[in-house]
């Protein structure tokens, strides 16, 4: 006997949104034809919820009650000199850059002049010629059924294309800013494709800002596709501040060839209810990974990290290190999955993740999991959560250090930890600028 399972208000909100929008989206009929497949998809699987293990910390179908009106169309009006502003400590950061105004492309903020080895197009104008080929890689729902990567496809208005040359070494990064604008309260749903190819190498910085006075409602889908070619090495940051009430759904989906390097930084603050979803196949022996980032959580909000590593070659090495910090009822969510397939003889993996709790209400969930199935690797993973020392902190006092002085250089100390590991000194310093500011050192910009 088969029980139907009644849609929530926001389910069935989100499929007339997209039945009111959908000849309005970018896309040939084949794009068109794929985002059909996509909300079909969606309305078959529904908003994840507790039920599905790998979401038991973060229900969307309890959190998400209504649904915006999706960005389809956008001509808010921002300034360059209103962009630095939005951009905070990250304005420093030199590099080339590719702009985003609540989800759809700028092309008089960009700054992409001499960016040799770079090939770089807005998603929005490839989907409106896309062929059947390009329509093809917009897989519905990936195996699993994801239905959030699901809701990108057919939501998705525009996003950064971008490719490194065969051997190209381009020496800035590149700066892919999604900058929240205007009054509006909207959805805003973006794709992005990396492809570094074969000896290539380059950074990538995807920054998701808000300048001040925009709507602090927003509902936010991103969804970035990664290939690291032959012997290729990218470094790869996601940065992601706001104001307390977003929305934040993210997922990073990584390939790896033989030989190749891929260092992925997440830096969560301020973000009412997020996901950052990580997932990373090994497809060519040899390569490496070095997965990290830091989150910072106050009042109720809440930042979960999935991530799923996928050992299914020989030889390959990855680390991650994840830090969190959480303040009144915030709640830091980490999930950790390392695969080893049984052909994945010689696999290193290391795993940690580690919270620092400020208050009795704070919460952290953590489930580090590990799945061998060959038996000559070398395996592990550790998780942590404590309050601030409070030895160390009477330590500190008594060599005359005021005691919130104190309680914020532990923090920095142990944040920092993590934020080292960005190899970028002016993105690193800026990072460490937000934390600041976070801990309340240093007013905004």
């Amino acid at each position: 006997m088969n029980v139907a399972v009644m849609k929530t208000k926001a389910e069935q909100a989100i499929s007339e949104s997209f039945e009111a929008v959908a000849e309005k989206l970018p896309g040939s009929a084949a794009v068109k034809a794929r985002r059909a497949q996509a909300i079909g998809a969606f309305s078959g699987l529904g908003l994840p919820h507790r039920r599905i293990e790998e979401w038991k910390y973060t229900d969307l179908r309890v959190n998400v009650k209504e649904v915006l009106a999706p960005s389809v169309e956008d001509e808010t009006p921002v300034t360059i000199a209103e962009l630095l502003v939005a951009l905070g400590p990250m304005a420093h950061v030199d590099g080339h850059r590719f702009v985003f105004v609540n989800g759809h492309h700028r092309a008089e903020l960009d700054d992409v002049a001499d960016a040799g080895g770079l090939k770089i197009a807005a998603v929005g104008e490839l989907l409106a010629s896309a062929t059947e080929d390009l329509s093809a890689t917009l897989a519905a729902t990936p195996e699993g059924g994801d239905a959030v990567e699901a809701l990108n496809t057919a939501f998705m208005t525009d996003g950064a294309a971008v490719r490194v040359a065969e051997g190209a070494s381009v020496t800035k990064p590149l700066m892919i800013v999604f900058v929240r604008a205007g009054s509006q309260a909207s959805s805003v749903t973006v794709r992005n494709f990396v492809t570094v190819e074969a000896g290539a190498t380059a950074t990538v910085i995807e920054a998701h800002v808000v300048l001040p006075g925009a709507s602090p409602d927003v509902q936010l889908n991103a969804l970035t596709e990664v290939t690291v070619g032959k012997g290729a090495t990218l470094h790869h940051a996601k940065v992601a501040v706001d104001e307390g009430k977003a929305l934040h759904l993210s997922n990073c989906d990584v390939t790896l060839d033989a030989d190749a390097t891929y260092r992925n930084f997440q830096f969560s603050a301020g973000l009412g209810l997020a996901r950052n979803g990580l997932n990373i196949i090994f497809e060519g022996e040899g390569s490496k990974i070095d997965i990290s980032g830091a989150y910072l959580a106050r009042h109720s909000e809440h930042i979960d990290t999935t991530l799923v590593v996928d050992h299914a070659v020989p030889r390959c090495e990855s680390r991650e290190l994840f830090k969190g910090v959480i303040d009144g009822h915030g709640r830091g969510v980490f999930q950790g999955k390392i695969i080893v397939r049984p052909d994945a003889q010689k696999t290193d993996g290391k795993q940690m993740s580690q919270a620092l709790m400020l208050t009795e209400d704070a919460e952290f969930d953590s489930k580090p999991e590990l799945e061998i199935f060959a038996d000559d690797v070398v395996c592990g993973h550790g998780t942590t959560a404590a309050e601030l020392d409070p030895d160390l902190l009477f330590y500190c006092r008594s060599r005359g250090i005021p005691e919130k002085e104190a309680r914020a250089l532990m923090i920095e100390s142990f944040i920092g930890e993590a934020i080292e590991k960005v190899e970028n000194e002016p993105l690193r310093d800026a990072l460490a600028a937000y934390a600041m500011q976070w801990l309340g050192h240093s007013p905004r910009g």
